[in-house]
């Protein structure tokens, strides 16, 4: 039975993005050995899209109040896009330390 999904982040500069998921966001965590550590991530879902090519996949953390967590962010350093209203929800981007940028929404589908 699969029992959870394992999501992997890329980055020039993992120290500082590891800082940012542990500091910053406050993520529950485990070190698995030599500093690696791994992040529980909050309830998840998948939506699968149509395109013309196969990948990039993407990741996005969901918001309760978008509003709310982004001026959180910008209190904490943490470069934000302005919030843009998509109709499904609500849509920005966080800059990350390691340079990557990583998708935040407040969604307004039902969630399952």
């Amino acid at each position: 039975m699969i029992n959870g999904a394992h999501v992997v982040i890329y980055t020039k500069d993992a120290e500082a993005d590891v800082a940012f998921f542990k500091d910053v966001l406050k993520f529950d965590h485990v070190d698995v050995g030599n500093g690696r550590l791994i992040f529980r991530l909050p309830p998840s879902d998948l939506m699968i899209n149509g395109g013309d090519e196969n990948g990039p996949h993407e990741l996005y953390l969901m918001s309760d109040d978008i509003e709310a967590d982004v001026a959180r962010l910008r209190a904490a350093g943490v470069a934000c896009e302005p919030p843009n209203d998509q109709g499904w929800g609500i849509l920005t981007s966080i800059h990350l330390p390691g340079g990557g940028k990583l998708g935040l929404y407040q969604p307004r589908h039902a969630r399952p």
